[in-house]
C-alpha cells in the first residue's frame, strides 16, 4: 500500500519523482524518500512524514541533479514509520538501491541466512532484506542485475512491486511485480515507473501494465525487455493508451479531493450508465454480461466478495438482486472468504468489487473462486487493473480517479453498475415486466439530477456538523436498502474524523445498542418514505423517549419525522431500491464537514491508504 515512482531518460528526474509522489500520497503518507543518480554517485534522501517534508529536507541534504531516480511514499508494514525504515534502501555495498510496495513473508528466514553470511541491517524492513538478497545473488552467481533480481524473487514469498538500480548501471532500472500494481509510462527515449499512471499522465499517454509474475529491464540505450520471473520467458510489451487526463487528478478549486469527488457524483453516475442504459430503446447493453449471458441466466446463486466501502455496496446489491432477480445472494468479506473453505459451485456467479482493482484480499478471493470453477465478474474503477485482467468478465464504473482515501463516488458508481446488472438479469429472466423494467430505467436516468439536488443541502449539513463535531460517539440506523448506507455512513465518520460510530439495522437497536442512548448520543436515522417508514417512525420514538439527539435523513416534504427529529436533512423521492444513491450523499457531507471542523486531514486520514495491496 505504498506508492513508487521512477524515471529514466533525458529530463531531470527529481521534479518528476516529487510531483509523482505527491500524486501517489493517497497510497501511503507516513514517510517518503528519493534516490537520484547523476552518473557519479547516488544521492539519497528520506524522512518520516509527508512528501512535503521530503522536499524540505532535500533542499539542504542532497544534490537533486540526475536523469535517473526512484522515489517512494510509504504506508508502514514492517517497521515503524521513521527515517531509517523509510525507502529507498541501500544494499550493504551501497551499489544497489531499491523501493518496494508489498510484503516479503519469508523475510525473517532470508535475513537470518544473510546475517550468517556477514550482512548487516540498519532498518526493520523486509525491503532491506530483499535488496541484500539481490546483491548476494549477483555476487555469488556472477550475473547481471536483471538476472539477480529474477533469481532473488524466485526465492521470496509474498507480494511486491519493486524498482531497483545499480550505480554500476546508470542507464537501467529493473522493475517487477507480484500482487502489487506497476505501470511503465513509455515516452520518447524515456520511461516512467509508478504504482499507477497518475504520476506520468502529463508526459505520456502510453503505458504498459505489468502482469503478475512479470519483470522488466527498463533502459534508454536498448529496447525495454519484459520477461516472466518464474521461467525467464520473454513477453511482448503491450502498450495501451491511458483513459486519464491531468484535470481529473487535480482539485479543481475544491479545498479537498474528497469534497470534489462528492460533488462529482452526478456526473460519475451518469458516466457509469452512459452507453449501457439505453432508456429510449428500453434496453441495457453491457458487453461483459452480453458475452456471458448464459452464466447469469443459469446462475443458482450470486456471491459478492469485497472489502470496506465496496462490501457495503455489495450489501446494497444483495437487497437489489433478491428483490428484482429473486436469486439468493451472499455478500462475503473477501479477507474472510479466502481463508475459509467456502462452498462454491460451477453455476455460481461471483462478483468481485474493488475501486482500485488491486485489493489483495479480493484478488485472492477471485482466484479461489476460479479454482473452484465459478464464473467471476469484476466490478472496478481502474482500467487495466489486476482485477479487470483476472476476472472472466467485468464492468468498469467510470467514476474517474478517486484520490481521497475515503471512498465516495466509488460507492455510488458501484451501486449503479450493480443495479444495471440486476435489472438486466431480472428482465432477461422474466422476473419483472417490460413496464416495470422501463420504469426502473427512467428513474435511474433521473438519479444524477436528484443527486445534484441532494448536494444543494451542503450548507445546511455543515451547520448540523458544527452542532455535533465534539460528539465522542454516533449511531447510524437504517432499514432495508438503507441499512448498508447506515454502515457506510458510520465508516465514513470513523475514517476521516476518528469519531467512534456504528451502523445498525434500526430494529436491532433495541437488542443492545439502545443501552447507549442518552442526551449525549447523536443518532442519525435514514427515514425515507419508501420502505418500512412506519417502523422507522417507531424506532425514532424509542430514541426520542430516551433523550437521544436525532438527525434524520428524510424524503423532501416529510412532516411526520420532522416533528420528531432535532435536525432534518432532505433528499428527493425515488424508488426504494435506488434510495441508497441519494441517502448516502448527506452522510458523506456530514462526515466531511465534521472532519474539517475538527482540523483533520480529510484526504489522508491517519493509518489508512487508498489501495490495500497487502493482507
Amino acid at each position: 500500500m505504498c506508492g513508487i515512482v521512477g524515471y529514466i531518460g533525458k529530463r531531470d528526474a527529481y521534479p518528476i519523482i516529487i510531483k509523482g509522489l505527491q500524486r501517489l500520497e493517497y497510497r501511503g503518507y507516513d514517510s517518503a524518500g528519493v534516490a537520484l543518480y547523476n552518473d557519479n554517485e547516488i544521492h539519497l534522501c528520506k524522512t518520516k512524514g509527508k512528501v512535503s517534508d521530503l522536499k524540505e529536507k532535500a533542499k539542504t541534504d542532497i544534490s537533486t541533479e540526475g536523469k535517473l531516480g526512484i522515489g517512494h511514499t510509504r504506508w508502514a508494514t514492517h517497521g515503524v514509520p521513521n527515517d531509517v525504515n523509510s525507502h529507498p534502501h541501500y544494499s550493504n555495498s551501497g551499489d544497489l538501491v531499491i523501493i518496494h510496495n508489498g510484503i516479503i513473508e519469508n523475510y525473517e528466514s532470508i535475513k537470518k541466512e544473510l546475517k550468517n553470511r556477514g550482512y548487516t541491517f540498519k532498518s526493520d524492513t523486509d525491503t532491506e532484506v530483499l535488496v541484500n538478497l539481490i546483491e548476494d545473488v549477483q555476487k555469488n552467481e556472477d550475473v547481471k542485475l536483471g538476472k539477480a533480481v529474477q533469481i532473488a524473487l524466485n526465492q521470496t514469498v509474498g507480494a511486491y512491486a519493486i524498482a531497483v538500480f545499480s550505480r554500476k548501471k546508470p542507464k537501467e532500472i529493473i522493475v517487477a511485480r507480484l500482487g502489487s500494481p506497476l505501470a511503465i509510462g513509455v515516452g520518447e527515449d524515456e520511461y516512467f515507473i509508478a504504482s499507477d499512471a497518475s504520476p506520468f499522465i502529463e508526459y505520456t499517454s502510453n503505458a504498459i501494465y505489468l502482469e503478475d509474475g512479470e519483470m522488466a529491464v527498463v533502459r534508454t540505450h536498448k529496447p525495454l525487455k519484459i520477461l516472466k520471473i518464474k521461467d525467464d520467458s520473454l513477453v511482448a510489451p503491450y502498450i495501451q493508451e491511458l483513459q486519464l487526463n491531468l484535470e481529473q487528478i487535480e482539485k479543481g478549486g475544491y479545498e479537498h479531493f474528497m469534497l470534489k469527488e462528492i460533488f462529482e457524483q452526478p456526473q460519475a453516475i451518469k458516466d457509469t450508465f452512459r452507453g449501457r442504459m439505453l432508456e429510449k430503446e428500453g434496453m441495457i447493453k453491457m458487453a461483459g454480461m452480453d458475452e456471458h449471458m448464459n452464466k447469469f441466466l443459469n446462475a443458482k446463486r450470486i456471491v459478492i466478495v469485497a472489502c470496506g466501502t465496496s462490501w457495503h455496496a455489495g450489501l446494497v446489491a444483495e437487497y437489489i438482486f433478491e428483490e428484482l432477480v429473486r436469486l439468493p445472494v451472499e455478500v462475503e468479506y473477501a479477507s474472510e472468504f479466502r481463508y475459509r473453505n467456502p462452498v462454491l459451485e460451477k453455476d455460481d456467479v461471483v462478483i468481485a468489487i474493488s475501486q482500485s482493482g488491486e485489493t489483495a484480499d479480493t484478488m485472492a478471493a477471485m482466484k479461489l473462486a476460479k479454482e473452484n470453477g465459478a464464473f467471476v465478474f469484476g466490478v472496478c474503477n481502474v482500467v487495466g487493473s489486476s482485477i479487470s485482467r483476472e476476472a472472466d468478465a467485468g464492468a468498469y464504473t467510470h467514476a474517474g480517479p478517486e484520490i481521497g482515501v475515503a471512498s465516495t463516488k466509488a460507492f455510488t458508481t458501484q451501486i449503479t453498475v450493480l443495479t444495471l446488472i440486476a435489472l438486466k438479469m431480472a428482465y432477461e429472466k422474466g422476473k419483472i415486466s417490460k413496464s416495470d423494467f422501463h420504469m426502473h430505467l427512467q428513474e435511474l436516468d433521473r438519479i444524477p439530477e436528484k443527486v445534484e439536488k441532494a448536494l444543494k443541502y451542503n450548507d445546511h449539513i455543515e451547520k448540523v456538523a458544527d452542532k455535533f463535531k465534539d460528539a465522542p460517539n454516533f449511531l447510524y440506523l437504517g432499514r432495508g436498502f438503507n441499512f448498508p448506507v447506515a454502515l457506510e455512513g458510520a465508516l465514513k465518520l470513523k475514517e476521516i474524523s476518528y469519531i467512534h460510530a456504528e451502523g445498525y439495522p434500526a430494529a436491532e437497536m433495541k437488542h443492545g445498542p439502545i443501552a447507549l442512548i442518552d442526551e449525549q448520543m447523536p443518532v442519525l436515522v435514514i427515514a425515507t418514505r419508501k420502505g418500512h417508514y412506519e417502523k422507522i417512525i417507531s424506532n425514532i420514538q424509542e430514541i426520542k423517549s430516551r433523550k437521544g439527539k436525532i438527525i434524520a435523513v428524510v424524503t423532501e416534504g416529510d412532516e411526520q419525522v420532522k416533528d420528531l427529529a432535532d435536525y432534518v436533512i432532505e433528499v428527493p423521492e425515488t424508488m426504494d431500491s435506488m434510495s441508497p444513491l441519494l441517502t448516502t450523499i448527506p452522510l458523506q457531507l456530514l462526515s466531511y464537514h465534521i472532519a474539517v471542523l475538527l482540523g483533520k486531514n480529510v484526504d489522508q486520514p491517519r493509518n489508512l491508504a487508498k489501495a490495500v495491496t497487502v493482507e
